[in-house]
């Protein structure tokens, strides 16, 4: 059972946090991996204060491992290097780069053109007419119908 205690990658005794050699051997990569990961946005943010010297030692929790787990499962999965899953949270948290990424999908042909775009011309189109017959401020006595 001693065996099991002395176990770096088991989470401590309290399922405390692991540090970065112990996450990497957990999840099947190495520390250098999981440094370059974080970099590029991919592992979970901590909360932790910094330790010793001012410096971060990262410790990562069971929920952390299953996440890191998700992004490694994402990138065999579609046969991806993290940077391009990084890219991919990026275009979906960032409305400009998406609408950047979709122009350039469309003028590729590989998107199709988004029918959003016809509607959002017949909304403007609207919008200008109704503007345009607006009426100015209304003093008292003023009629505003314009029905008949």
């Amino acid at each position: 059972m001693a065996a099991l205690d002395d176990d770096p990658t088991a989470p401590g005794p309290d399922g405390s946090p692991v540090p970065i050699s112990a996450a990497a051997e957990r999840v099947g990569s190495t520390a250098r991996m999981l440094r370059y990961r974080e970099g590029l946005g991919l592992l979970p943010r901590t909360q932790e204060q910094p330790t010793g010297r001012g410096h971060r030692h990262r410790r990562f929790t069971e929920e952390d491992l299953r996440t890191i787990e998700g992004g490694l499962e994402l990138e065999r999965e579609f046969d991806i290097p993290p940077a391009a899953l990084a890219f991919a949270l990026r275009v979906l948290a960032e409305p400009d780069v998406l609408a950047r990424v979709r122009a350039h999908g469309e003028r590729l042909g590989r998107l199709a053109a988004g029918r959003t775009r016809a509607l959002d011309f017949e909304k403007q189109k609207a919008m200008r007419l109704l503007g345009s017959r607006r009426p100015g401020p209304t003093s008292p006595g003023t009629r505003t119908d314009h029905s008949g």
